[in-house]
């Protein structure tokens, strides 16, 4: 290829809503799902961790009241050890939601463990072809990962069906699945003053534009090295985390940063890492940094807006976060919003 035929094919791809594989180096077109309506039809799956049938009467609830009419997956209470049901069954069923013609959109009950097992076992060409909404956090990053790396789909990080859908959540969701406008500032919940957990803070200030792409820290490093690790080239990467103690954070952040992401990305948003806090009882740490202390140790020092505290992750009020969709990160205000409609 002549050095001109590669500087114009270079700026053709840098100026293209595009989204790379890391791995595979392949580009793919960013894919936005039909918006939902009134009285479509959700399959209700589970990815990753089992239900027991009353939380899949609890998930059938919380979609119906949004107006929706809910299909089951065949095995949508299954169950093996900790998973719900075997790799193939939970494979399986995301395969037939998207490729059922009849199915609208997509709602994982739960997250647990699990999905990126499945991630091999996914048919990305029948997705490709049917896109649709597929919501769900926690566990389920490891499925937005894998769809948007290998199809350019966008997925929704948002309630799953045995979330809390009160109305600050609900109000998130319908504005960004249902009703989109072009562009959506996600207002953030009311912080809680005796939990510190909520607080909102700037680490390092500034505005920035970019594709979201995150979910949860533990699955956004499980990608790494493999197949399903997009290139974060510009991006805006979104991070929550619960349960894990300061110096696992630490863990987990400085192997983002190592492995090139954070150095490519524009901005870094996190949510509420919720009961991140150190326990020496059940440490081996007896002497631990804040989860506050880790946060602008490992991202203060970058020379990229970064902030804490936005309303995502294991929270009751929570946003609803397009995984590759262009937002703006106010780091400094701690806002956040979305400059394009994520469904069409």
């Amino acid at each position: 290829m002549k050095r001109s035929q590669f500087l114009a094919s270079s700026l053709l791809l840098s100026l293209s809503p595009f989204v790379r594989s890391e791995a595979a180096g392949i580009y793919k077109k960013t894919i936005i799902p039909p918006r939902l309506k009134q009285g479509d039809r959700i399959a209700l799956v589970s990815p990753g961790g089992f239900i027991t049938a009353d939380e899949l009467k609890d998930s059938r609830t919380n979609i119906e009241a949004l107006g929706f009419e809910v299909v089951d997956g065949k095995s949508v209470v299954g169950k093996y050890g900790y998973l719900g049901g075997s790799d193939k069954e939970r494979a399986d069923d995301i395969n037939w939601a998207f490729g059922d013609k009849a199915i609208n959109g997509i709602v994982c009950t739960r997250g647990g463990y699990g999905c990126g097992r499945i991630l091999p076992m996914l048919d990305y060409e029948l997705i490709e072809k049917n896109p649709k909404v597929l919501m769900g956090y926690s566990d389920i990053t490891a499925l937005f990962y894998g769809i948007y790396t290998k199809t350019g789909l966008t997925g929704f990080h948002g309630p799953v069906g045995i979330s809390t859908f009160n109305d600050y959540s609900v109000n998130h969701l319908r504005n960004v699945v249902i009703n989109p406008v072009p562009v959506y500032t996600l207002d953030n919940a009311p912080a809680e003053a005796a939990n510190p957990d909520y607080e909102l803070y700037t680490i390092s200030g500034g505005t920035v534009r970019g594709k979201l792409i995150g979910g949860n820290l533990s699955l956004v490093v499980s990608v790494i090295g493999t197949e399903f690790n997009p290139d974060y080239t510009g991006a805006i990467i979104f991070l929550e985390e619960v349960r894990e103690e300061p110096y696992r954070i630490d863990r987990m952040l400085t192997q983002l940063v190592q492995s090139g992401a954070v150095e490519k990305c524009n901005g870094i948003a996190l949510g509420v890492f919720s009961k991140c806090n150190p326990k020496e009882s059940e440490s081996a740490i007896t002497t631990s940094l804040t989860l506050k202390e880790v946060l602008f140790d490992r991202l203060g020092g970058l020379g990229k807006p970064v902030c804490y505290g936005l309303s995502f992750g294991h929270i009751a009020n929570k946003f609803t976060l397009p995984f590759g969709t262009e937002a703006e990160l106010d780091a400094d205000s701690g806002i956040l919003k979305l400059i394009e409609p994520a469904v069409r």
